[in-house]
Protein backbone atom coordinates (compact mmCIF):
# COMPACT_ATOMS: atom_id res chain seq x y z
CA UNK A 1 0.00 0.00 0.00
CA UNK A 2 1.78 3.05 -0.78
CA UNK A 3 2.41 5.59 1.73
CA UNK A 4 1.30 9.65 0.50
CA UNK A 5 3.87 11.69 0.55
CA UNK A 6 3.39 14.60 2.85
CA UNK A 7 2.65 17.53 1.28
CA UNK A 8 5.41 20.55 2.22
CA UNK A 9 4.68 23.14 4.65
CA UNK A 10 4.77 26.26 3.00
CA UNK A 11 6.09 28.65 5.70
CA UNK A 12 4.10 32.04 6.30
CA UNK A 13 4.69 35.15 4.86
CA UNK A 14 6.95 37.56 7.42
CA UNK A 15 5.13 40.28 8.75
CA UNK A 16 7.14 43.17 7.25
CA UNK A 17 6.15 41.03 3.62
CA UNK A 18 2.30 40.92 4.32
CA UNK A 19 2.42 44.90 5.23
CA UNK A 20 4.67 46.45 2.60
CA UNK A 21 1.54 46.79 0.05
CA UNK A 22 0.77 49.38 2.69
CA UNK A 23 3.64 50.65 3.98
CA UNK A 24 5.59 51.17 0.84
CA UNK A 25 2.84 53.78 -0.46
CA UNK A 26 1.86 55.30 2.92
CA UNK A 27 6.26 55.93 3.41
CA UNK A 28 5.88 57.58 0.30
CA UNK A 29 3.09 59.76 0.61
CA UNK A 30 3.97 60.68 4.10
CA UNK A 31 7.43 61.87 2.43
CA UNK A 32 5.32 64.09 0.21
CA UNK A 33 3.17 65.29 2.75
CA UNK A 34 6.75 66.13 5.37
CA UNK A 35 8.80 67.64 2.10
CA UNK A 36 5.60 69.73 1.29
CA UNK A 37 4.64 71.30 4.47
CA UNK A 38 8.39 70.79 6.31
CA UNK A 39 10.60 71.64 3.45
CA UNK A 40 10.12 74.76 3.18
CA UNK A 41 10.51 75.27 7.12
CA UNK A 42 13.62 73.06 6.91
CA UNK A 43 15.33 73.83 3.80
CA UNK A 44 17.28 77.08 2.64
CA UNK A 45 14.59 77.90 0.07
CA UNK A 46 13.63 81.49 -1.71
CA UNK A 47 10.35 82.61 -1.16
CA UNK A 48 7.78 80.73 -4.02
CA UNK A 49 7.10 84.37 -5.39
CA UNK A 50 8.53 87.91 -5.87
CA UNK A 51 11.85 86.29 -7.47
CA UNK A 52 14.52 88.53 -9.15
CA UNK A 53 13.32 88.15 -13.19
CA UNK A 54 17.27 88.91 -13.53
CA UNK A 55 17.81 85.16 -12.37
CA UNK A 56 14.97 83.87 -14.77
CA UNK A 57 14.72 80.37 -16.34
CA UNK A 58 17.68 79.48 -14.61
CA UNK A 59 18.51 75.51 -15.49
CA UNK A 60 17.87 72.17 -13.10
CA UNK A 61 20.99 72.59 -10.63
CA UNK A 62 22.23 75.86 -10.53
CA UNK A 63 23.86 76.36 -6.78
CA UNK A 64 21.40 77.72 -4.90
CA UNK A 65 18.00 76.56 -6.97
CA UNK A 66 18.26 72.77 -7.36
CA UNK A 67 15.22 72.65 -9.85
CA UNK A 68 16.18 75.80 -11.40
CA UNK A 69 13.57 78.65 -11.84
CA UNK A 70 10.73 79.94 -14.00
CA UNK A 71 10.12 82.90 -16.13
CA UNK A 72 9.39 85.28 -13.29
CA UNK A 73 12.79 84.29 -11.52
CA UNK A 74 10.89 81.99 -8.95
CA UNK A 75 12.68 78.93 -7.69
CA UNK A 76 10.70 76.31 -8.69
CA UNK A 77 11.16 73.59 -5.99
CA UNK A 78 10.01 76.67 -3.35
CA UNK A 79 6.80 76.66 -5.96
CA UNK A 80 6.62 72.80 -5.86
CA UNK A 81 6.67 72.46 -2.33
CA UNK A 82 4.51 75.00 -1.64
CA UNK A 83 1.99 74.09 -4.51
CA UNK A 84 1.94 70.97 -2.98
CA UNK A 85 0.49 72.43 -0.17
CA UNK A 86 -2.18 73.79 -1.71
CA UNK A 87 -3.61 70.95 -4.03
CA UNK A 88 -2.57 68.55 0.11
CA UNK A 89 -5.07 70.89 1.85
CA UNK A 90 -7.74 70.55 -0.81
CA UNK A 91 -7.58 67.21 -1.33
CA UNK A 92 -7.82 66.88 3.03
CA UNK A 93 -10.40 69.12 3.41
CA UNK A 94 -12.52 67.94 0.39
CA UNK A 95 -12.14 64.23 1.49
CA UNK A 96 -12.87 65.52 5.50
CA UNK A 97 -15.49 67.43 4.61
CA UNK A 98 -17.12 64.51 2.11
CA UNK A 99 -16.67 61.52 4.95
CA UNK A 100 -18.39 64.25 7.97
CA UNK A 101 -21.68 65.33 5.60
CA UNK A 102 -21.79 61.86 3.22
CA UNK A 103 -20.65 59.60 6.38
CA UNK A 104 -23.22 60.86 8.55
CA UNK A 105 -26.24 61.02 5.86
CA UNK A 106 -25.25 57.50 4.79
CA UNK A 107 -25.51 55.94 8.54
CA UNK A 108 -28.33 57.74 9.14
CA UNK A 109 -30.28 56.74 6.03
CA UNK A 110 -28.87 53.07 6.17
CA UNK A 111 -30.22 53.33 10.43
CA UNK A 112 -33.58 55.09 9.81
CA UNK A 113 -34.43 52.89 7.37
CA UNK A 114 -37.86 53.08 5.23
CA UNK A 115 -39.13 56.48 3.96
CA UNK A 116 -36.53 58.09 5.67
CA UNK A 117 -34.22 55.96 4.05
CA UNK A 118 -35.79 56.23 0.15
CA UNK A 119 -35.86 60.48 0.84
CA UNK A 120 -32.43 60.78 1.76
CA UNK A 121 -31.11 58.36 -1.10
CA UNK A 122 -33.18 59.76 -3.40
CA UNK A 123 -32.13 63.05 -3.06
CA UNK A 124 -28.46 62.38 -3.03
CA UNK A 125 -29.42 59.92 -6.04
CA UNK A 126 -30.35 63.35 -8.02
CA UNK A 127 -27.11 65.16 -7.20
CA UNK A 128 -25.30 62.06 -8.84
CA UNK A 129 -27.41 62.26 -11.94
CA UNK A 130 -25.72 65.64 -13.09
CA UNK A 131 -22.28 65.54 -14.58
CA UNK A 132 -20.69 66.10 -11.55
CA UNK A 133 -17.09 67.96 -13.64
CA UNK A 134 -19.56 70.25 -15.67
CA UNK A 135 -21.30 71.06 -12.18
CA UNK A 136 -17.80 71.62 -10.64
CA UNK A 137 -16.44 73.74 -13.38
CA UNK A 138 -19.72 75.83 -13.17
CA UNK A 139 -19.73 76.17 -9.63
CA UNK A 140 -15.99 77.67 -9.60
CA UNK A 141 -16.83 80.09 -12.08
CA UNK A 142 -20.07 81.24 -10.92
CA UNK A 143 -18.21 81.57 -6.97
CA UNK A 144 -14.98 82.71 -8.35
CA UNK A 145 -11.83 81.15 -8.36
CA UNK A 146 -9.92 80.90 -5.35
CA UNK A 147 -9.20 77.35 -2.53
CA UNK A 148 -11.80 77.95 -0.40
CA UNK A 149 -14.21 77.41 -3.27
CA UNK A 150 -12.64 74.69 -5.21
CA UNK A 151 -12.68 73.38 -1.57
CA UNK A 152 -16.57 74.00 -1.76
CA UNK A 153 -17.31 73.18 -4.89
CA UNK A 154 -15.61 69.60 -4.44
CA UNK A 155 -17.04 68.60 -1.36
CA UNK A 156 -20.53 69.12 -2.38
CA UNK A 157 -20.40 66.81 -5.09
CA UNK A 158 -18.06 64.52 -3.02
CA UNK A 159 -21.17 63.83 -0.77
CA UNK A 160 -23.26 61.19 -2.47
CA UNK A 161 -20.03 59.19 -2.72
CA UNK A 162 -19.57 58.82 0.96
CA UNK A 163 -23.23 58.67 1.81
CA UNK A 164 -23.73 55.19 -0.28
CA UNK A 165 -20.16 53.79 0.83
CA UNK A 166 -21.33 54.50 4.68
CA UNK A 167 -25.13 53.47 4.03
CA UNK A 168 -24.03 49.89 2.21
CA UNK A 169 -21.73 49.35 5.71
CA UNK A 170 -25.02 50.80 8.26
CA UNK A 171 -27.03 47.87 6.51
CA UNK A 172 -25.04 45.46 6.98
CA UNK A 173 -24.19 46.08 10.37
CA UNK A 174 -27.74 45.83 11.11
CA UNK A 175 -27.71 42.33 10.90
CA UNK A 176 -25.38 42.14 13.40
CA UNK A 177 -26.54 40.58 16.73
CA UNK A 178 -25.10 43.35 19.00
CA UNK A 179 -27.08 45.88 17.18
CA UNK A 180 -30.30 43.91 17.58
CA UNK A 181 -28.68 43.78 21.44
CA UNK A 182 -29.17 47.49 21.56
CA UNK A 183 -32.17 48.19 19.99
CA UNK A 184 -33.79 45.69 22.33
CA UNK A 185 -32.20 47.22 25.33
CA UNK A 186 -34.10 50.67 24.05
CA UNK A 187 -30.73 52.44 23.56
CA UNK A 188 -31.57 55.91 21.45
CA UNK A 189 -30.76 56.07 17.94
CA UNK A 190 -28.19 58.65 18.32
CA UNK A 191 -26.14 56.21 20.44
CA UNK A 192 -26.36 53.29 18.58
CA UNK A 193 -24.95 56.03 15.45
CA UNK A 194 -21.87 56.70 17.82
CA UNK A 195 -21.00 53.63 19.41
CA UNK A 196 -22.11 51.27 17.48
CA UNK A 197 -22.24 52.10 13.39
CA UNK A 198 -18.97 55.06 13.46
CA UNK A 199 -16.92 52.95 14.22
CA UNK A 200 -17.48 50.19 12.45
CA UNK A 201 -17.82 52.19 9.29
CA UNK A 202 -15.26 54.43 9.56
CA UNK A 203 -12.19 51.92 8.14
CA UNK A 204 -14.49 51.76 5.13
CA UNK A 205 -14.94 55.77 4.55
CA UNK A 206 -11.15 55.86 5.32
CA UNK A 207 -10.38 53.86 2.67
CA UNK A 208 -12.68 55.35 0.29
CA UNK A 209 -11.54 58.61 1.20
CA UNK A 210 -7.51 57.60 0.90
CA UNK A 211 -8.55 56.68 -2.56
CA UNK A 212 -10.13 59.99 -3.54
CA UNK A 213 -7.20 61.90 -2.77
CA UNK A 214 -5.50 61.00 -5.99
CA UNK A 215 -8.60 61.84 -7.92
CA UNK A 216 -9.05 65.25 -5.76
CA UNK A 217 -5.62 66.33 -6.07
CA UNK A 218 -6.40 65.60 -10.08
CA UNK A 219 -9.20 67.30 -10.21
CA UNK A 220 -7.09 70.94 -8.50
CA UNK A 221 -4.62 70.29 -10.48
CA UNK A 222 -7.07 70.39 -13.71
CA UNK A 223 -9.53 73.44 -12.36
CA UNK A 224 -6.06 75.34 -11.63
CA UNK A 225 -4.56 74.75 -14.95
CA UNK A 226 -7.92 76.01 -16.39
CA UNK A 227 -7.55 79.21 -14.37
CA UNK A 228 -10.80 78.30 -12.28
CA UNK A 229 -8.50 77.03 -9.16
CA UNK A 230 -5.78 78.87 -7.24
CA UNK A 231 -4.58 81.87 -8.83
CA UNK A 232 -1.08 82.93 -9.70
CA UNK A 233 1.14 83.87 -8.41
CA UNK A 234 0.20 81.74 -5.50
CA UNK A 235 1.60 78.23 -6.25
CA UNK A 236 -0.11 75.04 -7.00
CA UNK A 237 0.87 72.33 -9.26
CA UNK A 238 -1.94 73.13 -11.80
CA UNK A 239 -0.79 76.32 -12.31
CA UNK A 240 2.40 75.52 -12.59
CA UNK A 241 2.07 73.42 -15.27
CA UNK A 242 -0.34 75.98 -17.23
CA UNK A 243 2.62 78.58 -17.03
CA UNK A 244 5.08 76.14 -18.01
CA UNK A 245 3.93 75.04 -20.85
CA UNK A 246 3.96 78.41 -22.68
CA UNK A 247 7.96 77.77 -23.07
CA UNK A 248 7.16 74.14 -23.25
CA UNK A 249 10.07 73.18 -26.14
CA UNK A 250 12.10 75.40 -24.61
CA UNK A 251 11.91 74.95 -21.14
CA UNK A 252 10.06 71.64 -20.42
CA UNK A 253 11.02 71.24 -16.64
CA UNK A 254 8.94 73.80 -15.86
CA UNK A 255 6.76 70.99 -16.64
CA UNK A 256 8.29 68.46 -15.86
CA UNK A 257 8.70 69.10 -12.09
CA UNK A 258 5.50 69.88 -11.12
CA UNK A 259 4.38 66.78 -13.22
CA UNK A 260 6.46 64.29 -11.87
CA UNK A 261 4.99 65.61 -8.04
CA UNK A 262 1.82 65.17 -8.75
CA UNK A 263 2.05 61.95 -10.46
CA UNK A 264 3.67 60.43 -7.55
CA UNK A 265 1.35 61.97 -4.81
CA UNK A 266 -1.33 60.60 -6.50
CA UNK A 267 0.21 57.12 -7.63
CA UNK A 268 1.02 56.91 -3.45
CA UNK A 269 -2.42 57.30 -2.78
CA UNK A 270 -4.26 55.59 -4.75
CA UNK A 271 -1.82 52.23 -4.30
CA UNK A 272 -2.44 53.06 -0.32
CA UNK A 273 -5.98 53.18 -0.37
CA UNK A 274 -6.23 50.20 -3.07
CA UNK A 275 -3.92 48.00 -0.42
CA UNK A 276 -6.54 49.29 2.44
CA UNK A 277 -9.48 48.05 0.45
CA UNK A 278 -7.69 44.63 -0.37
CA UNK A 279 -6.90 44.15 3.30
CA UNK A 280 -10.51 45.56 4.72
CA UNK A 281 -12.51 43.13 2.11
CA UNK A 282 -9.95 39.98 3.05
CA UNK A 283 -8.58 39.87 -0.61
Amino acid sequence: MAVAEALPVQAPRPAWSRNLPIVLPAAVAALMVAACFLGPWVLPLAPPTGGNVLESYLPSFTPGHLLGTDPNGNDILSRVLHGGQSSLTVAVSVNVLGLLAGGSLGALSGHLGGIGDTIIMRLLDVLIAFPSLVLILAVAQSLGPSQTNTILALAFFSVPAFARISRAATLRLREQPFMAAAELCGTPGWRILLRHVAPNIIPQLTTFAMLGMGLIIVIEGALSFLGLGIQPPAPSWGNMIAQGQQSLSATPMLVVWPCLALFVTVLAFNLLGESLRSRWSGE
